[in-house]
């Protein structure tokens, strides 16, 4: 967990912001900002503090109409106003703002615990293997546990082993001499000393072939590497990473991974779920795209409440890939200043197959399937926020006012929705 102060003008004029906090991975504490005003450490204080402010500080004000960003520049903190209307992602973006660098970006509880689990696993120097689909952000917490480690100040090198041609693989991993192959013109160090101190990742490994797995066994038993060409074996200090997309149990069954290799790699396994499981992760990523997508001299095009409705909605088979190529064609296309639900432009295709499939598995057999009747955009955005209000009261045990706090609206509103929805039913 990360600890930031708050002052007590601030947190009244966001009342809701500390539990999104509190969701995201950050914890805070009540601070007297003329106290705390030589520390280290950055601050949430109200905008009327600037004068105590320093510049990693963040200032934030509650005011209805357009939502206002201005970064930190030299001698001046970032400055966040919005209004009810935009809080889920104003919430979400001071998150993100005061965030360290190398933590993911994060909004669900669960996903917090997640970072918790690696920060305690990278004061360790056990082997991790990170299991999860295509971009679902392996790589990203790869890092993450590089830099919280004791290793920080080390080489992090990472390697796709699906990337690189398979004859190559053995010289590219543990290094050749000066004339072990064709071409070989000089010596090279490899990918395992060049990460000397530090972590290698090994990314897609269950890529690797069955001849080298045996030899990269050895490297992680021996804590060395013999490279190509040589007869000497040469020690090597460093942390593995080992991640890959498909279960490893099950390419050992098939005989494509070495069982002995798996439990080698299987000290410490941390599995990524899909971002269509993770909900409120997704306005907390969306933030993190959009503020490093936006150039320093520009403002950001905040999405509208509508516009962040849509992302959440979507079940996004391509994972963070997907979610950060429709936010950029969105702030590329847009014809305004802020990011409409019509400026996304969401591919369906690619879910299509996991929508027929599901189709086929719950059919009766001899079922005959009519033509859907068109929904109405009012009523699908009612069924989503349904979905969302129901998704909320079961995560918190039916409490309102959490239920509130988790989707970033007061307790009020929650109660006029669900009187809505009431009234529909």
């Amino acid at each position: 967990m990360v600890m930031i102060g708050i002052s007590e003008k601030a947190q009244g004029s966001q009342p809701t912001l500390v539990s999104w906090l509190a969701g995201a991975g950050i914890e805070t504490m009540l601070i007297d900002p003329a106290a705390t005003q030589g520390r280290d450490g950055r601050r949430i204080l109200h905008v009327t503090e600037v004068g105590m402010a320093r510049q990693q500080d963040v200032l934030i004000d509650f005011a209805d109409g357009t939502p206002v960003l201005r970064r930190a520049k030299v001698g001046r903190p970032a400055t966040a106003i919005f209004g009810f209307e935009d809080m889920a992602f104003g919430h979400a973006l001071i998150a993100e703002l005061i965030r360290p660098r190398p933590m993911p970006a994060c909004g669900e509880p669960e996903s917090a615990r997640f970072i918790g689990i690696a920060a305690r696993v990278a004061r360790s120097d056990a082997t991790v293997l990170l299991l999860g689909e295509t971009g679902t952000g392996k790589e990203g917490v790869a890092r993450y546990i590089h830099a919280a480690s004791p290793r920080a100040d080390k080489p992090f090198v990472a390697v796709n082993c699906a990337a690189l041609p398979e004859t190559m693989l053995e010289a590219m991993l543990f290094g050749h001499q000066k004339g072990a192959f064709t071409g070989a013109s000089g010596a090279g160090e490899g990918l395992f000393r060049a990460a000397e101190g530090g972590t290698l990742l090994l990314d897609e490994i269950a890529e690797l072939p069955l001849a080298l797995q045996a030899k990269l066994l050895r490297a992680l038993q021996e804590r060395e590497v013999l490279p190509v060409g040589a007869t000497a074996p040469v020690a090597v200090d460093l942390r593995i990473i080992a991640a890959g997309n498909r279960d490893l149990a099950v390419e050992v069954e098939a005989g494509r991974f070495r069982a002995d290799l798996y439990w080698r790699l299987n000290v410490m396994p941390l599995v990524l779920k899909p971002l269509g499981a993770r909900r409120q992760d997704i306005r907390a990523i969306a933030a993190a795209l959009m503020l490093r997508h936006t150039p320093e001299h520009e403002e950001l095009a905040w999405p509208t409440a509508q516009a962040l409705d849509r992302l959440m909605a979507h079940d996004w088979p391509g994972n963070v890939r997907e979610l950060e190529n429709v936010l950029q064609r969105a702030m590329l296309m847009r014809d305004g200043a802020r990011i409409v639900a019509e400026d996304l432009i969401i591919d369906r295709t690619r879910a299509a197959p996991r929508a027929a499939v599901a189709a086929v598995e719950t059919a009766p057999a001899a079922s005959v399937v009519a033509d859907p009747a068109p929904i109405r955009l009012a009523d699908a955005k009612r069924i989503s926020q349904a979905r969302a209000i129901e998704e909320a009261l079961a995560a918190t045990g039916g409490h309102r006012l959490r239920a509130a706090q988790r989707l970033g609206i007061s307790e009020r509103t929650l109660r006029y929705r669900m009187a809505d929805m009431r009234a529909v039913a």
